[in-house]
């Protein structure tokens, strides 16, 4: 009985992952918060893997969802030769993908564990919540993205705003600013509309969290006890399902409405971790 009620509670980590993981609302703050309401009983260590790995579910999701979109192979048409089987549309976002990550990567790798010692707390989490939505706000009451946007499509991205928007996504290494904040918040600033924002946060987050999952998995290593197996693969499946419904009905938000919802909702969890932290602490 305790096993199946350790795994109904993975399931709802998983649903909770697989909504907050694309929402620029930060999955770390609800995961937090999930914690403390549905405490998983598992070791310190196994946590702090689960709630990255766990993203490899929600990674798969965007992968199948937009795979038209990445995947940078055809079939060659007649007389094309080798060359005819990549598409260098594809390719060339790709590229500019790369150009994206490098930031983060080169500040992220070495400084995992430092920022997990130091950053990962309720504190800084509630802060930045809170300073995410209220820059949420403001940035959609400006003129910023009444304006026609500089880049409405994908296509039309360059390589200095990929890496505009990859200087951004370093942000989101402090816990509690949401990766797919920072960077949809970081397209909107340097010209890009919300669709191209969105989307391109979503491909960049295909190599992201598929790398941070497996730097979590080689310090955790492969030693799980069967419980701690089905835990990570219930939570993992339950993310990839929801995350398909939540990437599609977020697209299709984006295109008619604003992220002012979101920076909101930011604010009021942010106050309401910052008031747990509090009370916790009496």
């Amino acid at each position: 009985m305790n096993f199946l009620f350790e795994a109904l509670k993975a399931l709802l980590f998983g649903i909770v992952e697989g909504i907050t993981e694309w929402l620029p609302i930060s999955s770390t703050g609800h995961m937090i918060l999930l914690n403390e309401l549905v405490n998983l009983k598992a070791s310190e260590n196994f946590m702090n893997m689960f709630n990255v790995v766990i993203q490899l579910g929600a990674v798969l999701a965007v992968i199948l969802l937009l795979f038209r979109k990445i995947w940078p192979f055809t079939m060659p048409g007649k007389g094309e030769g080798i060359g005819g089987i990549f598409r260098m549309d594809v390719i060339r976002l790709w590229l500019l993908v790369v150009v994206a990550i490098l930031p983060s990567s080169i500040v992220g790798i070495p400084l995992d564990d430092w920022l997990d010692a130091h950053l990962h707390n309720n504190v800084v989490i509630a802060i930045m919540l809170v300073v995410y939505g209220v820059l949420f706000i403001a940035v959609e009451r400006s003129t910023v993205v009444r304006r026609s946007p500089r880049v409405a499509r994908l296509e039309e991205m360059d390589v200095r705003t990929a890496l505009l928007i990859g200087l951004f996504q370093v942000l989101a290494l402090i816990p509690g600013t949401s990766r797919s904040g920072a960077t949809i918040l970081g397209g909107l600033l340097v010209g890009c509309s919300r669709a191209v924002s969105a989307e391109f946060s979503f491909i960049m987050a295909i190599p992201t969290m598929a790398g941070a999952s497996l730097l979590k998995l080689l310090k955790f290593g492969f030693n799980f006890t069967t419980e701690e197996l089905v835990i990570l693969v219930v939570g993992c499946v339950t993310a990839f399902l929801v995350s398909m419904l939540a990437v599609r009905t977020f697209i299709g938000y984006i295109k008619k409405h604003s992220f002012e919802p979101f920076g909101w909702y930011r604010i009021i969890l942010g106050l309401l971790v910052a008031i747990m932290t509090v009370v916790k602490s009496i």
